[in-house]
Order: C-alpha cells, then sequence, then structure tokens
C-alpha cells in the first residue's frame, strides 16, 4: 500500500505511446515545441454509473440495475478522452486522500499516461462521489462533495499552467479564471464548454469569452445564452463573441461557424444505441480540440468529434467510455458500408490491421487485488 499519501512525484509520459500508436500531431511536432499538448484543470470525481435501468428509480421502492461500472470522472473524463486520442495531456487537480483518491489518481496516471506533476492529494479531504443512473437514453446523477482547500502554504491552485498547445476551460458565470489568460500568454489556444445555468439568467455577458479560440455550449445552452429560436442561430450569434462556435444538436449533430471567416459548416449524427450519455459532451470538446491542433478543415473537426462521441455512449462510464484510436480503427474498418463522409480516416490510420488494443470498459469495483 503507498505511503506517499501527500506528497506524489510523476514521471510525465506521452499519453499514445503504449496502446494507441496513432499521434495526430506527429508531423507537426518540434523540437522547440511545448511537451504538453493540452492542460486542463477541474475537480475529479469518483463515478459510480448503473446501467440497465428499465426507468426511472421509484421513491420506496428498490431498483435493481443490469450493469455498472466505476471509472474518475469530472474533469478526468476530459483528460482521459484527450489522452486517448494521442495528445500529451496535463491535469492539474486535487485528489482526495482516500481510496477512492488513490484508485482515481492510479487510473489517471498509470492507466492513461496523463500527467499529474502539477496535482496534489489533500490529507483529510474526502473524493467528490458522483453517483449516475442510465435508463432511457438519459441519465440521473446525485453527487457529493466539498471544495478542495488549496495545498497548504501555497498560493491558489494552479499558479500557473504549464506552456502547452491548447487549454480546455469550463466557463462558469460571472467568474474569471486568472489561469485561462495566464495559459494564453504564454502560448495556448483555448477550447471552452460551459454548465447548465441553475441561476436561470443566461446572461452571456456574464461568461468569460475573451481568451477563448473556440466555444462548444450544446443547443439548449446556446439558445437560452442568445436568445435565439433555433442551434444555428445561436451558432451565427456567438460567433460574433468568439473565433469558433460550435453548437452540439445532439441526434442533429452539430453546426460550426468561424467568425472570421465565415465559414459554417454541419455534419449529422452518427446513429448509435445510447447505453450512456455521461462523459460524451466531453468527449466530443476532445475530438475538436484534437483536429483543430492538428489543423483539418472545419467539417472534419465536427465529424470526428461527433464519432467520438457517438462511439463513447455505446460504453458506460464516463472517462472509460472514451474511445481511443483502436476504436476508431475497429468502427471504421469493421463498418459493413463506411460513410464516405469520414474517408479522412484513411490517413489517420496506420495500414493492416489497426491498432493494437482491445476496447476499454469500465469494471463494477474500484479495484481488484493484484496476485500475490
Amino acid at each position: 500500500m503507498r505511503t506517499d499519501r501527500t506528497v506524489r512525484t510523476t514521471t510525465p509520459r506521452p499519453a499514445a505511446c503504449v496502446t494507441d500508436p496513432v499521434d495526430p500531431l506527429g508531423a507537426l511536432r518540434a523540437p522547440e515545441d511545448p511537451g504538453c499538448d493540452v492542460f486542463l484543470t477541474g475537480t475529479v470525481f469518483l463515478d459510480i454509473i448503473f446501467t440497465g435501468l428499465d426507468s426511472a428509480p421509484v421513491r420506496g421502492t428498490e431498483s435493481w440495475a443490469r450493469g455498472m461500472g466505476s471509472s474518475p470522472g469530472g474533469v478526468a473524463n476530459m483528460a482521459t478522452a484527450l489522452a486517448r486520442l494521442g495528445l500529451r495531456t496535463s491535469l492539474a487537480a486535487a485528489f482526495g486522500d482516500d481510496h477512492y483518491g488513490e484508485y482515481c489518481w492510479d487510473a489517471l496516471e498509470q492507466g492513461e499516461g496523463i500527467d499529474l506533476s502539477l496535482s496534489h492529494t489533500i490529507p483529510g479531504w474526502h473524493s467528490p462521489v458522483t453517483v449516475s443512473m442510465a435508463y432511457e437514453g438519459e441519465r440521473t446523477m446525485v453527487s457529493h462533495g466539498h471544495e478542495a482547500p488549496p495545498p497548504a502554504g501555497t498560493d491558489p491552485f494552479p499558479d500557473c499552467p504549464p506552456r502547452a498547445r491548447a487549454a480546455v476551460a469550463s466557463l462558469v458565470p460571472g467568474r474569471s479564471e486568472e489561469w485561462v489568460a495566464a495559459a494564453v500568454r504564454r502560448g495556448a489556444r483555448v477550447f471552452a464548454d460551459v454548465g447548465w445555468d441553475d441561476s436561470g439568467r443566461w446572461d452571456l455577458d456574464a461568461l468569460d469569452l475573451e481568451h477563448c479560440e473556440a466555444f462548444l455550449p450544446n443547443a439548449a445552452e446556446a439558445m437560452r445564452y442568445t436568445r435565439t429560436e433555433c442551434p444555428r442561430a445561436a451558432a451565427r450569434a456567438l460567433a460574433d463573441r468568439v473565433p469558433i462556435a460550435v453548437v452540439t444538436m445532439g441526434a442533429e449533430g452539430s453546426y460550426a461557424v468561424d467568425g472570421r471567416t465565415g465559414e459554417t459548416a454541419h455534419v449529422p449524427a452518427i446513429a448509435v444505441e445510447a447505453l450512456d450519455p455521461t462523459g460524451a459532451g466531453d468527449v466530443y470538446v476532445a475530438g475538436f480540440v484534437t483536429g483543430t491542433l492538428a489543423g483539418w478543415p472545419l467539417a472534419d473537426r465536427l465529424a470526428f468529434a461527433g464519432l467520438t462521441a457517438a462511439l463513447s455512449v455505446q460504453e458506460f462510464g464516463g472517462s472509460l467510455s472514451a474511445p481511443g484510436w483502436p476504436e476508431v480503427a475497429a468502427w471504421w474498418r469493421g463498418h459493413p458500408q463506411p460513410p464516405a463522409r469520414y474517408g479522412f480516416l484513411d490517413d489517420l490510420l496506420p495500414t493492416g490491421p489497426g491498432p493494437a488494443g482491445g476496447r476499454r470498459r469500465a469494471v463494477p469495483t474500484i479495484g481488484f487485488r493484484s496476485p500475490a
């Protein structure tokens, strides 16, 4: 059992070095480039996901689920999705001083190759937990946790982000994140999403979009923030605020407007049978970030992001359902009639049978004991 519960040292390694040999930025890398492709920070949850429920739980009764999984959640969903697509990912987060926190740390660092050198463990602080119940293509979540205190004797965390190609920020109305401006000054391109506004104000001016290159809300959020009646009008309105506005529309796919050039793109969604939508939005953003950093056309970025999100909802769990290149290759080469729209994958995937590595699935326990 570990004894380094309060101080951990890490050795960063590329996320794509073991089972995901595709490096989408391989042709662009140079010795002077930053060692980090994407930086992000936020709260890591321990997610416990129940699937196979026929209906919503009813008060006073006991419901049995046909499936269950456990995985790091919260910001870990995005970090894992980025790492599995071959991006060198750095995560700054607080981890609880409990078995949940230790499991999440090991799953991200050892299992996914995510750089946690800017993360820390807080003595006496328990990990935030979310229980997610998936049924009828939707989910209901119950969470518990307390705000993490900053590390003892240091400035508010994170003090300064590393030099990176990109950063992903989750915007909160009325709050500006100083680290975002610092990341931009160090050369990062900022991609932002946003959560549901529980206040009901939906004030676009309250969102700190100043440093964002791309903003990726879903249709409901975008229309409320822009006071528009359709996702496309919302995207056009948002493109007046950010260089690239992307609005995800569920089964209708996604629509984007490049405010700098006037280019627009719409890519329909891939029809799949959804098991659990947890983390699909994070996976979508990760796919779009990958394509943007690789310099793909706007429509290809939407297509790839939509594909990765579609693959993710066919597995349960947030982070552990995120697809890597093995899953992308399996879908493309195993499709009886591969859609011509995704022909650009031929130039990305290696020749032969495809990348090694099986499908990664969540397991229904925090961790099995290692053999003696």
